[in-house]
């Protein structure tokens, strides 16, 4: 009598599994690191770090322009919306950006009442154009929202691996966020 089959299963590891196994790999590269390089400085170019830095710093401050452009089009998600957009300028300022951000901070902060689609809409318009790519239902928006703080993520998550401690325990940091805000932006958007 022949032995059953077993079930058909998934012939490798899960996506999740990989990306939280390189993140927990990277914390643990990062962590072991850290006495070595609590200066700052890494031994073989101090300038990979930097680079690495202003491009994230960069990417939080091009998310923040795109919640921006979302909820000038769509203001009645300020509720969902704007903390994300707060933590998004944090992460900016977190990498050492923020002179932009900086400058629209004092758009969330008077962003939980209701008058501040008007601000918003005044510091939206230089991002006008990005405004325009904003899908006009709602839910749609949400979803391109919440794709791009998902690829954002997993590049962080990829990039992990080529910066030391320090910056790679914040880079682990602010991708975990950012699969959370993709996360509470994908409910938000049923």
């Amino acid at each position: 009598m022949p032995y059953p089959s077993p079930p058909r299963s998934p012939s490798g590891p899960r996506r999740r599994t990989l990306l939280v196994s390189a993140a927990g790999a990277a914390l643990l590269v990062g962590c072991s690191s850290g006495s070595e390089d609590s200066d700052g400085a890494t031994s073989g170019s101090p300038s990979l770090t930097e680079r690495a830095r202003a491009r994230a710093a960069r990417e939080s401050e091009g998310m923040v322009e795109r919640y921006d452009a979302l909820l000038a089009a769509h203001p009645v998600l300020a509720g969902l919306v704007g903390p994300l957009r707060a933590e998004a300028v944090r992460h900016a300022e977190a990498f050492g950006g923020g002179s932009a951000g900086s400058a629209t901070t004092s758009g969330p902060s008077a962003g939980s009442s209701t008058t501040s689609g008007a601000p918003q809409d005044g510091k939206a318009s230089p991002s006008a154009s990005p405004s325009a790519a904003v899908p006009a239902n709602e839910k749609d928006a949400l979803a391109e929202l919440a794709a791009a703080e998902r690829a954002l993520a997993d590049r962080r998550a990829k990039a992990l691996l080529d910066v030391p401690g320090e910056l790679a325990r914040l880079l682990a940091s602010v991708a975990a966020a950012g699969a959370v805000h993709a996360y509470l932006l994908t409910e938000g958007a049923k």
